[in-house]
């Protein structure tokens, strides 16, 4: 047991360079995985406006606001997960890409 949670320790370890990489990663998967579901609501919300108004809040959403997220949330991120123990870094960076892949996969996103 002490042998594997040593490989978890090295495996972890060899995270910490990458996590801005990472993190920015996570972000985007996230919201490809959601954007489809984000994009709906906003369609929903401005249905029956003008065409010029829902031409600039779709490219506003997507260009700037999906940008802006992604840069300022994608560092918070790798603060917080830099704050992690090496072993608990690799199984929170394994889970998080599971959850947004069977989650993508299971709403027919894949």
């Amino acid at each position: 047991m002490q042998q594997i949670i040593s490989i978890f320790h090295q495996v972890g370890s060899l995270l910490y360079p990458w996590l801005s990489e990472i993190s920015t990663a996570i972000i985007a998967c996230f919201l490809v995985a959601f954007g489809t579901d984000i994009n709906r609501f906003l369609r929903h919300q401005l249905q029956g406006r003008s065409f010029i108004l829902r031409t600039v809040a779709f490219v506003m959403v997507n260009a700037f606001g999906y940008g802006m997220l992604i840069v300022t949330v994608s560092p918070v991120l790798a603060n917080n997960m830099a704050k992690l123990s090496a072993p608990w870094l690799l199984w929170t960076v394994i889970l998080s890409f599971l959850f947004i892949g069977s989650w993508a996969q299971k709403n027919r996103q894949v």
